[in-house]
């Protein structure tokens, strides 16, 4: 790779940073306030408690596996979708039906 192609990598690679920072709202910690104070953490709350109980582990076990849990789910329909999208992606390129 010659030291142009490395430099324009470099140079792609800030940009997409940079654009990604300027998306972030710089209200953070009213979003995070807002959030916390919300019904759903309430109800979180509620399940770590219920979780700790039913299953004898620490509110701070119980809180790791449901986070985790969620964050599964999200991979998988993360998966799912980009796998369904490139089924599709694949049949039009092949000129196969269109939805």
């Amino acid at each position: 790779m010659t030291s142009e192609s490395q430099e324009s990598i470099q140079l792609l690679n800030t940009a997409i940073i940079k654009s990604k920072e300027q998306k972030i709202n710089i209200s953070y910690e009213d979003r995070l306030s807002k959030t916390c104070a919300s019904p759903a953490i309430k109800a979180l709350e509620v399940a770590i408690a219920s979780l700790a109980e039913s299953e004898k582990i620490s509110r701070d076990q119980a809180a790791i596996k449901i986070i985790e849990t969620v964050r599964e789910l999200d991979t998988i329909w993360s998966d799912f979708l980009m796998m369904e999208g490139i089924t599709k992606t694949k049949e039009l390129l092949k000129g196969g039906p269109k939805h």
